[in-house]
This record gives C-alpha cells, structure tokens and sequence, in this order.
C-alpha cells in the first residue's frame, strides 16, 4: 500500500506544480512582517480550502495564525507554515518557499488521509523571525493532539539536523535628560552614552563566552540632534545558547551590562522580553530517517557535514514545538551557492529554479514521510504512545 499511497501523493503534486510554484512567487513578491501577514494567511487558506481542508483563521488571538484540517484518522500529523518576511530584504530567509511547501505536503497527504487513518493538521504560523508565533500557538493549544510535526526550511545546502541556538530578544531604553551639548553639556543625561558603556561591556564579555553562544543587536533609537543630549535611546538584541538552561545564564550576563550602563551615567533603564524565548532544536531521529530515504529517492542528496556547517546555526520557535511534540525541520537547498539566508541575495534565490524544485521536493518528502510513518507500525504505537 505504501508505493500505491505514495504515488497518489506524489500525482498531487505533479499535477498542482504550476499552482504551487505560483503561491511561492506570490508570497515573495508581497513580503509582510511577522503579525501583519494578512494576505499571505489569507492565500494560504484559501489554497488549502480548495484542496478540501476546513480552515480556521485567526486562531489563538493570532489574526494571521490559521489551522486547517483534512480526515479524521487517529495519527494527527502537523505540517507548518512559515510566511513571515524580514525588514529591507523581503523573503531573504525563504519563508514563501516553507509556506508553498506546506501546502503541497498537505494537498497530497489530504487525498491519502483517509486510506491511511491519518489527520494532517496545516499550521499557518505568523511572526517566526521576530515574534515567536509557535510558541504563543503552543502554548495556546494549538499543537494539542499532534502526533508529530514538519516543516522544510531553504538553504544554501541540504541537512537533515541542523544546529539549533536557543534566543531571548530583548527590548531595551534608556531615558536621561536633554540639554545644550555644547553650552550646558553638564545638565544633561546622555542616553546614548548608557548604551555605549553596555555595549563595550558586552564587547568584552564575548572574550569569555563559548564559541556557540551569540550575542548581537541594533540601536533604533541613538538620539535626535548632535547639539541635543540624547535624552532616549533605545535598542533591540539577540542572545544565543547551546540550550535554554544555557540562554539563562547568558542572558542575566547580558542583562547586567545593561544595567552598567545605567549605573555609570545615570540613565533609567527599562528592559524587556520583546518575544517568548526560543528554544533548543530536539530532531526527532526516526522521522529524520524516514525523511531522508524519501528525499534520496527525489534525488536530492546531504553533502558531508563541515565545520563551517556545524558554525551556522540559527533559532527557530519550530524548537519549542520539538520539545512538545516530534518534529523535524530539514534543509533543504535552493542551491544559493555562498549566499546565506538573510542576504538580499538569497531572497533572490528564492524564486529561481531550484527553489521551486525544493518546495515540490521537501512537500512531497514529507508527504512520503508521513505514509511511512502511518503505515509503520512501530513508529504509529511509539507517536501515538
């Protein structure tokens, strides 16, 4: 049953190809920000609404959070979608290539589900570069009843297990008081100098942090006029670690130097958690080899794995829901050559040939890996367990 299973599957998405490849150009050419992704859930709803899913949208308090639901077997599998863009480069990350991925894995596995005793649950999930949308759906329910979850994320190189960090993002300002920079210099706060004694103090602390724990941010607000003490400043930072446990004693480092900021010019500090935390990444082995096999008979291929592979790791709210429920998220390559994710050049990627060819390969991998699963015994007893 299984070949007779896959082959449905995969006619599916043969057939729809062009529709597909359609969507993901779509989403690429109107990039929205995390929580403001109206017409990138409502394109995806009603996609999956013609390929027979009952769609709800806004879900969790989220407008641009949606689930959608096709069969009603036992084993419940979650596919997410990812359709976020980031500020000044568009989908340079590739969420329109995870989007029209997800939708294709659920299209095929729709006209199978039924056959299979399978439920296959689409997750529109908002905001996952800034915002954390996964954790706040978590957290809210949406992923009760899932027996595993997968997603596919474009890449420069094909991976099954990437490094994963675990993030805090923090919001950060300082209030002084403004005065004359040149006639009263002495009546005022300077805002901006808190931020430079914290970022110095941060400079100094990378000396003595390991080598995959991250520490990065912007200024967004560093003053108005040259001749004005800058009476606010404010800024927006990432901190990285190995795992949540990690992150905490990382982030109250972090914090600190904030607060010497404070303390050397008077400044008031506010500092706040601007997205729940992300966490480790736990890949879900069996899945992963279940997944591979299906991709290496699509004719994909995981080169060896290098150092510098191993050094770009990357946070993704997909972690939190991997210590819920079973999950995996492979790389799957647009072929980008030395042009990483968040590069403008990358988004350009992300349209051409190969990225198409990715999300019909990584839909229909996952497809293919969910009948596996439904029609393997073992695995069906160890997730439903």
């Amino acid at each position: 049953m299984s070949d007779q299973a896959k082959s449905a599957a995969r006619a599916v998405i043969d057939r729809e190809a062009g529709r597909l490849v359609a969507l993901s150009h779509r989403l690429h050419a109107h990039p929205e920000l995390g929580f403001e992704e109206e017409r990138a859930c409502a394109w995806l709803g009603e996609e999956l609404t013609s390929y027979g899913f009952a769609v709800q949208a806004g879900v969790c308090g989220l407008p641009t959070a949606f689930t959608a639901t096709a069969g009603s077997g036992p084993l419940v599998v979650g596919i997410c979608a990812e359709y976020d863009a980031l500020p000044g480069v568009g989908h340079a990350c590739g969420h329109n290539v995870i989007a029209a991925a997800a939708v294709a894995a659920g299209a095929a596995l729709a006209r199978v589900a039924d056959d299979l005793g399978v439920t296959v649950r689409v997750l529109g999930t908002p905001a996952e570069e800034n915002g954390g949308g996964k954790v706040l759906m978590l957290e809210r329910g949406a992923f009760d009843g899932l027996h595993l979850a997968m997603m596919v994320h474009p890449a420069p190189r094909e991976r099954l297990d990437p490094p994963v960090l675990a993030r805090a993002q923090l919001h950060v300002e300082y209030e002084g008081r403004p005065a004359h920079a040149s006639a009263c210099p002495e009546d005022g706060i300077n805002a901006a100098d808190a931020f430079t004694v914290a970022q110095v103090a941060i400079g100094l602390l990378r000396q003595h942090i390991p080598g995959d724990q991250r520490v990065h941010g912007i200024v967004t607000d560093g003053g108005q006029a040259p001749n004005v003490v800058p009476a606010h400043t404010a800024a927006d930072y990432y901190v990285r670690a190995r795992t949540l446990a990690e992150l905490a004693v990382l982030e109250h480092r972090v914090r600190a130097c904030f607060e010497a900021g404070s303390v050397a010019t008077g400044a008031a500090l506010s500092m706040t958690s601007a997205s729940p935390a992300y966490s480790e990444f736990r890949h879900d082995t069996p899945l992963l080899e279940h997944y591979r096999r299906n991709a290496l008979a699509l004719g994909r291929s995981f080169p060896d794995v290098t150092a510098q592979d191993e050094r770009m790791a990357a946070s993704t709210d997909m972690a939190n829901v991997s210590l819920a429920v079973p999950s995996i998220q492979p790389l799957v390559s647009i072929e980008s050559g030395t042009a990483g994710q968040h590069q403008a050049e990358f988004a350009e990627f992300a349209v051409r040939p190969a990225a198409d060819r990715a999300l019909l390969d990584g839909g229909t991998a996952m497809a293919w890996t969910a009948i596996d699963v439904a029609l393997d015994a073992g695995q069906r007893a160890r997730l439903m367990g």
